[in-house]
């Protein structure tokens, strides 16, 4: 496996070092796009070139920009925007329910900038990368993995440096996350999508616009695994609030 290349900003990094690292953290964060000058953020440039803002501050207005909440948050499938979070802003994927579930439900009750604030400022985050390492690929090493499936969760996330991550719109994990399962296709036909052996999902939500409005009502779906990112569209349209998200044992 090759090695990583860890770019740190230090006080006494150069001109060039720090054009370096900003031209990495628009790579990383925004997921390997062409950057034209006008989408530049010239204003957080400048105020990390002359230090008066560190290289997570940087991140966290690459990720708040335009750019990004255009690409990532208007045009991609909830399930999407939370796992390329991951992917950009701590270099792994989700692993598991929980993880996505817990995200999904901030970006509906708390919005956008309380989701990218929430990988930013986690203990994570900062233990990681700390104030001035640039944010890299921790998905095939140990340290980013708890569960072992998560090393094949990076590779179906990051697949290699010809890709535009902006250029997949749908969600590559969710089926494997939500059933807790690695992503490689078996021969077993355990859990076949319509077999009825499929697990299960129950979605609870409040205050959606065909509620009744003399009422705040609670609606649950019970929807299967293959099913998932649809659904939160569907509720999503109707302005929905995702209360939980639990598997049905």
């Amino acid at each position: 496996m090759a090695s990583q290349t860890i770019l740190e900003l230090w006080p006494a990094s150069d001109l060039e070092e720090v054009q370096t690292i900003i031209r990495t953290v628009y790579k990383q964060v925004l997921g390997n796009p062409h950057v034209m000058e006008s989408e530049r953020l010239v204003r957080a440039e400048s105020q990390l070139c002359d230090r008066s803002i560190t290289v997570r501050e940087f991140v966290r207005a690459v990720a708040k920009s335009d750019f990004y909440r255009t690409r990532y948050f208007e045009s991609c499938a909830p399930y999407r925007f939370v796992e390329l979070n991951f992917l950009h802003l701590l270099g792994r994927a989700p692993q598991d329910q929980r993880e996505v579930s817990e995200h999904i439900v901030r970006t509906v009750a708390e919005g956008y900038d309380a989701e990218i604030d929430s990988y930013i400022d986690s203990s994570e985050y900062q233990a990681a990368f700390g104030e001035n390492v640039v944010p890299y690929d921790r998905g095939k090493s140990s340290e980013a993995n708890f569960k072992q499936v998560g090393y094949n969760r990076i590779f179906a996330l990051d697949r290699g440096p010809a890709q535009i991550d902006s250029s997949v719109k749908t969600a590559q994990l969710v089926y494997a996350v939500a059933t807790n399962s690695a992503n490689t296709i078996k021969a077993s036909s355990a859990t076949v999508i319509g077999s009825g052996t499929e697990k299960r999902f129950k979605i609870v939500v409040t205050g959606s616009k065909f509620d009744s409005p003399r009422r705040i009502s609670t609606t649950e779906y019970i929807v299967p695994a293959s099913k998932m990112t649809p659904q939160i569209q569907r509720i999503h349209r109707t302005s929905g609030k995702i209360v939980s998200i639990t598997e049905i044992v």
